[in-house]
């Protein structure tokens, strides 16, 4: 394995160098959209423009790849995604800042496909899941690190953003510098959301809301907090406090995933996501409560967006699960765009702790689905599973084909053992 990733790490360190610097934008704009008096709902459209862009850069970016190649296109989107993060302070206005969400929003999601398809042509049968796990811990990582380099300046100032914009810049060097041959991109034409619906209801609709959480939490997180008066620090924390817990619970719920129905573990983890929401709702501003609160409904996210993945693709034949794959992705980000709008209005209309009883009441319905679902089709037994998906609500359709490839090498394996 040391040779497997003596040939990746500069693509690693390149992708956490990304995302400190996406990390530090996503909280920067509640951050300095509250200072700046602009409305929940105002900030709630420019943080669903993020989710545009990323939809539209998922479909396009291969094209692109195709017609110039990924050097070209990973040095050219990554020079407007460092134009952009630098033009923020410039142009202090909710349309120019949606405006550029959509353009991050694309950069990142081409940024994702290409890195992800080095990386899958870097990767074997036997490497290919822990180069998947290594590359979504960097994704993570990259976040969270972004929230302790937000401590360091002052959001009324432009120095975060060029901050931002500096680490965007030098994270393509060790790619553009080392990168060998590149590899064929190919994404599979998403199955439709009918077709998708039909093989699997609880994947489809879970998704769908699952996105509307992981947007409002990405999103809107540093919203409530600067509506509430918190500090810089702190909000840097609470944000903080939701990846920590992907990375805290995404394993342990993963293991148990591949040993019990997973619609009861689906059904389990929404509600615990829906109680942690209402503990926030009902904590008041006492900061450490509302951090445990974001920790498990953070915790919560993650690992039910790979079980999602995992559930749908335990219904599908191997050669229907990229088009599922990249399906299951588009509803997601229907999801996260819509997600944010719904939470801002509902924060301008009952005031910031609204914030968390949208999340509650998000994963309250997640399970209660989950449940109806429980009495409409028979379980499949845990031995004939696919292995569960460890892939973040950030992948692109290229590393969410990659894992269920993967995950059906490993059910097949360890199936070959037992018979």
């Amino acid at each position: 394995m040391v040779k497997v990733f003596s040939g990746i790490w500069a693509l690693l360190l390149g992708i956490v160098l990304i995302m400190l610097g996406n990390g530090m934008q996503f909280t920067l704009i509640g951050l300095r959209g509250g200072l700046e008096g602009f409305s929940a709902t105002a900030l709630a459209v420019v943080t669903s423009g993020y989710f545009i862009g990323f939809l539209s850069g998922a479909r396009y970016t291969p094209a692109l790849i195709r017609n110039v190649g990924h050097v070209r296109v990973f040095a050219a989107l990554g020079s407007f995604m460092s134009a952009g993060l630098i033009t923020f302070p410039l142009i202090v206005e909710p349309w120019a800042w949606t405006l550029l969400r959509v353009l991050i929003g694309f950069c990142m999601s081409g940024i994702y496909v290409t890195a992800e398809s080095w990386l899958n042509d870097a990767s074997t049968n036997e490497t290919r899941g822990k180069i998947l796990s290594a590359y979504m811990i960097a994704q993570t990582l990259g976040i969270i690190g972004a929230q302790g380099l937000l401590t360091l300046g002052d959001a009324q100032t432009p120095v975060l953003f060029i901050g931002a914009s500096i680490l965007v810049s030098i994270s393509f060097a060790p790619v553009l510098l080392t990168v060998g041959q590149a590899p064929r991109t190919e994404v599979t034409r998403p199955m439709t959301l009918r077709e998708l619906y039909r093989q699997s209801p609880l994947g489809t609709v879970g998704i769908f809301f699952l996105g509307s959480v992981y947007a409002t939490q990405s999103g809107m997180g540093a919203v409530f907090g600067s509506l509430i008066g918190m500090t810089a620090d702190q909000i840097s924390l609470l944000v903080a406090m939701l990846f920590a817990g992907a990375i805290a619970l995404q394993y342990p719920i993963g293991w148990i995933s591949d040993r019990m129905d997973r619609r009861k573990l689906i059904f389990a983890a929404s509600l615990a996501g829906a109680v942690s929401g209402l503990c926030g709702f009902l904590t008041g501003d006492e900061l450490w409560p509302l951090m445990a609160s974001a920790f498990f409904a953070g915790g919560m996210t993650t690992p039910l967006y790979a079980l999602f993945l995992a559930y749908t693709n335990d219904f599908l034949a191997p050669e229907d699960m990229p088009a599922a794959s990249g399906g299951l992705v588009f509803t997601f980000g229907l999801g996260a765009i819509i997600g944010p709008l719904v939470t801002g209005w509902a924060m301008e209309w009952a005031g910031p702790f609204a914030f968390w009883l949208v999340l509650s009441v998000t994963f309250a319905v997640i399970a209660l689905y989950a449940l109806y679902r429980m009495t409409q089709r028979a379980p499949i037994p845990a031995s004939q599973t696919e292995s569960y998906l460890n892939v973040t609500p950030t992948a692109s359709p290229v590393a969410v084909e990659a894992a269920s490839a993967w995950a059906v090498e490993q059910a097949e394996t360890e199936g070959n053992e037992n018979s």
